[in-house]
């Protein structure tokens, strides 16, 4: 969790997940409402100020995704997102360390 437990603000919630890129995630939860980074960055590509501001290093702070939840969310769906996340993030972390299926060998043509 990218912050303290104690100043927060209420409805927001930024996570990073070790091993994940924050846009892979994205993709990957492309039925579920989440943004990468933080409010103030959401249109740019460079890591957030506010959550490097928090001590976040660059590869976190490339991997965090942030999630609002308001008034009208119900436990039910805040639960499927939660499941939906841990599996996507246990998928992707498998991909990640996977190994890599060897290129096809390149055939040059002598003339």
């Amino acid at each position: 969790m990218n912050g303290t437990l104690e100043q927060r603000l209420p409805g927001n919630l930024n996570l990073s997940f070790d091993g994940v890129e924050g846009e892979a995630l994205l993709l990957a939860l492309r039925d579920i409402a989440v943004s990468s980074g933080s409010a103030c960055s959401s249109a740019s590509i460079e890591p957030s100020h506010v959550i490097r501001a928090l001590g976040v290093g660059n590869d976190r702070a490339h991997a965090s995704i942030r999630f609002g939840i308001g008034r009208f969310n119900t436990e039910e769906e805040v639960r499927f997102v939660a499941d939906q996340v841990v599996a996507t993030v246990a998928k992707l972390r498998t991909l990640a360390t996977a190994p890599q299926a060897p290129s096809s060998p390149t055939y040059r043509r002598d003339s």
